[in-house]
């Protein structure tokens, strides 16, 4: 049985982690190349090596700029990496995205990772989430939770802040990342998910972070979009010559109407408001 989180909230060290972690036996790490996860995979390593692997899930919702992290994680790490393929569109009910899409993403690829983790002999299942996230509506984290995963940021009462902290220290390539989420993500609840459709939200999001944004979302609605970047970076989105250039990329991937946030990214899934 998987211990508890730490009475009082008493803060657990790096040390504690990997003590538990080498008493709990062969890991697999759901590796999505964010910060959260790479620092479970370093700490895994370090408490049982050769005896952890990471597992990244490849699928449509996936960016290959995600995997591409991930993978440039596990080599920073010195850890084996499975890919594994696990498409969330094979479930009705995940393409309707209804208010449970996160919960039918998840169970598809927590079905997938226990696959991989059974033929590796793997006796703990970790994931990056940490305190923060459980103060959101994440009914990810419920599909997490039932396929038998477990939280050593939780147990160990880690905040995003502390992870970052882990994670510089660490020298992870990813330490200051700005965190992501799945492309389905940006698609407005009700309305049907595609491979189509989430290829041109991910083409659309590379054309504005080739631009030299860091953090990017184009949330849509029907076939308009809606750009949000960094807040610290919505400054640049008034240049009227930048605007006019990443309007016009996204009006070539199929966009009829683009709009900019003036707020940008508030850390938080909104529906789009295009006009």
């Amino acid at each position: 049985m998987d211990p508890g989180p730490v009475p009082g909230g008493a803060r657990r060290t790096e040390e504690e982690i990997i003590a538990l972690l080498r008493s709990r036996g062969p890991a697999l790490v759901a590796l999505s190349g964010g910060v959260d996860s790479s620092a479970v995979a370093a700490l895994a390593h370090a408490a049982v090596g050769a005896r952890a692997v990471a597992a990244t899930v490849v699928s449509s919702a996936v960016s290959p700029r995600e995997v591409e992290a991930a993978e440039e994680v596990a080599r920073a790490v010195g850890l084996r990496l499975r890919l594994v393929a696990a498409e969330p569109l094979s479930d009705e009910r995940y393409r309707a995205n209804g208010a449970d899409r996160c919960y039918r993403c998840r169970s598809v690829e927590t079905r997938a990772l226990r696959t991989v983790g059974e033929a590796e002999g793997v006796r703990q299942y970790l994931d990056g989430i940490h305190l923060d996230d459980l103060g959101d509506d994440r009914p990810g984290i419920a599909a997490m939770d039932q396929a038998g995963f477990f939280h050593p940021f939780v147990w160990a009462s880690w905040t995003k802040d502390d992870v970052r902290r882990y994670a510089r220290a660490a020298a992870l390539p990813n330490w200051d990342r700005p965190s992501n989420a799945c492309l389905a993500s940006r698609v407005a609840r009700g309305e049907a998910i595609s491979r189509e459709l989430l290829e041109r939200i991910d083409r659309a999001e590379g054309e504005i972070l080739d631009r030299g944004f860091r953090r990017v979302r184009v949330r849509v609605r029907g076939d308009r979009a809606r750009v949000e970047v960094d807040r610290s970076e919505v400054p640049r989105l008034d240049d009227p010559a930048l605007r006019a250039e990443i309007t016009g990329a996204l009006c070539r991937l199929g966009f009829v109407a683009v709009t900019f946030d003036p707020e940008g990214y508030l850390g938080r899934e909104r529906l789009p408001v295009v006009r």
